[in-house]
């Protein structure tokens, strides 16, 4: 779990930082919000919905689930911190302006939430290579990984920042030239093209941890990438530039929290199959919603 809320989720949510650094110094402000706002409702909507369809093989009290798996401590803690955020990013909304000060203040609970992780992680009782979870109730199996850290991968990190970078510029030069021609606001584009596309990495890195029974990366992963995007990506953002928010955002906050909420009061232990269904349908009416 540890590992899906930092080093998975940040790596994941890197297209996301991209894409909306390139927006802010090219002074699109609605494609950062569409690509912060479209992500994490895609996160949720789409990679969640698709992975509880997926997912098999899960064993509660006793008896075989199709669903994604849920620690406890995910309902408890992970999910009311990812929804406070939601809600932190849509007060400092009201006025009109995601200002460098609401930045500021977005990157601090950034690096607090860091902290927090850094200080759960170490809570946890290494043997071997097996992190075992402090909490014995829990009914996922124990994550075995193992660390090889080499000068090739840091290449690869490297190389891959790099032309992430490159993406993020060819994304939003293609957006924007998508809504000039169609007619469509860069919000809109954001949401539908730019977000979609910088969650396909939440999305493969989730389906990857399931195939593996690695649900607590699954569900970290996304839990944690849609933190960062308001933390990370939106701190970053509106420090750089200031973000304007129109009228036409507040709608989509809604709908962001409310994807959140269904994981958080419907579901303690699992995410039933059906409602992995449901989320996509959701999400397939939202998107059909914004292009009407």
């Amino acid at each position: 779990m540890v590992i899906g809320l930092t080093v998975v989720a940040y790596g994941t949510s890197t297209p996301e930082l991209a894409a909306s650094l390139t927006a802010a110094f090219n002074s699109h402000p609605d494609l950062i919000l569409g690509n912060i706002v479209g992500s994490n409702i895609s996160n949720i909507g789409m990679v969640i919905g698709i992975s509880a369809i997926i997912a098999t093989g899960l064993v509660i009290d006793g008896k075989k689930r199709n669903g994604l798996g849920m620690r406890r401590r995910v309902v408890t803690r992970w999910l009311p911190i990812m929804i406070f955020v939601s809600f932190l990013m849509l007060l400092l909304s009201f006025d009109g302006e995601i200002s460098q000060i609401d930045g500021a203040i977005l990157v601090a609970g950034l690096i607090v939430f860091t902290i927090y992780i850094v200080k759960s992680a170490k809570k946890q009782i290494p043997v071997g290579d097996v992190i075992e979870d402090e909490d014995p109730s829990g009914d996922m199996a124990i994550s075995r990984f193992k660390v090889n850290t080499t000068p090739r991968a840091i290449f690869a990190v490297v190389v891959g920042a790099v032309l992430l970078f490159m993406g993020g510029d060819l994304t939003v030069d293609g957006a924007v030239n998508v809504a000039e021609d169609l007619g469509i606001s860069e919000l809109v584009i954001g949401v539908v093209i730019v977000a979609i596309g910088t969650s396909l990495p939440e999305l493969i890195t989730s389906v990857i941890a399931i195939r593996k029974k690695q649900m607590d990366i699954g569900i970290g992963n996304i839990v944690g990438s849609n933190i960062y995007n308001i933390l990370l990506i939106g701190g970053i953002s509106a420090t750089l530039i200031g973000i304007p928010v129109s009228t036409d955002v507040f709608s989509n906050y809604y709908i962001m929290i409310a994807f959140s909420l269904v994981l958080f009061i419907g579901f303690r232990k699992f995410i039933p199959r059906f409602v992995g269904i449901g989320l996509a349908i959701a999400f397939i009416a939202y998107l059909v919603s914004l292009l009407l």
